[in-house]
């Protein structure tokens, strides 16, 4: 040791006397947040050294959804319950972790196509178009389909999880409801409408949301409803483009490891709008 670092552990011992080492009895921080099961989660099934970033960047993005749907299931109670305010900050947690998982894609896009090649086929037919937390996102922002539901019955857990979900109102259902409550007329046929079936445009709620945007002082807590709306969407539409451009960057054409079609279905999912009116109206205005 020499004498520099010598003085800077006598000041670290003078100024952090109260830091405990003991922990015989105690809880350590890697026991808290159960850091072996975790950091021993990443298990190579190939020699290749970049298949340890391939598992790393789908295992925390993974984390960054489990998050995503738990702010998301809370932000849709808060809306039920006309409790917009801590909607807004639960919405807004739910963008900044979409930045995170967004700048995912630039750490996974320094994998070449010759390197994956050597160990994609260890994959099998496993694949990120499997992941039931992704469909509970889109389930959670009204994007529902059922025929999907046909890949998870290998886990009667998850297949009841996602069922659920199904069943369940998603985040712009709830904003709708917020609408009505608020005294903007939107017909019954949207209010009741099936939820296990995909959102579709309709004429009362474009309306309702132009008044809100018109008269926006008179409406002030539902306009800022549907601007963190159109952030959370913004943020998929990015991931969505980012996860496009690097499946295309390291596979081209060829098709997903779980069947799809890989970067063609990308593309065309790129179109599909969660809240279509909030975007129709920046045209209508």
């Amino acid at each position: 040791m020499t004498k520099g670092e010598s003085c800077d552990q006598d000041l670290t011992e003078k100024i952090e006397k109260d830091i405990r080492t003991d922990f015989k009895n105690s809880m350590t921080y890697g026991e808290y947040l159960n850091l072996d099961e975790l950091l021993g989660a990443q298990n190579r099934l190939s020699a290749h050294h970049d298949e340890m970033l391939f598992i790393v960047i789908h295992q925390v993005s993974e984390l960054w959804m489990k998050l995503i749907l738990h702010e998301l299931i809370a932000a849709i109670k808060a809306v039920e319950a006309d409790e917009l305010d801590t909607s807004f900050k639960l919405l807004a947690r739910v963008s900044k972790i979409q930045a995170q998982i967004i700048q995912a894609w630039d750490v996974l896009s320094t994998l070449t196509p010759s390197e994956y090649s050597e160990f994609r086929d260890s994959l099998g037919n496993a694949s990120g178009f499997q992941s039931f937390q992704h469909r509970m996102i889109e389930f959670a922002l009204g994007y529902k389909t059922t025929h999907i539901l046909k890949i998870y019955e290998k886990n009667d857990k998850l297949h009841q999880t996602l069922t659920h979900a199904l069943h369940a109102p998603g985040l712009y259902d709830a904003a709708i409801h917020a609408l009505s409550r608020g005294g903007l007329p939107i017909d019954q046929e949207v209010l009741s409408r099936d939820l296990t079936k995909p959102y579709n445009r309709h004429d009362s709620v474009m309306q309702a949301w132009l008044d809100v945007y018109m008269n926006k002082d008179q409406h002030w807590k539902l306009y800022q409803l549907a601007e963190k709306l159109v952030d959370i969407e913004d943020a998929m539409q990015q991931w969505r483009f980012r996860h496009m451009k690097t499946v295309e960057r390291i596979i081209g054409f060829k098709k997903g490891t779980g069947g799809s079609s890989g970067v063609h279905y990308l593309k065309k999912v790129l179109d599909h709008q969660f809240f279509p009116e909030l975007w129709e109206l920046r045209t209508r205005i």
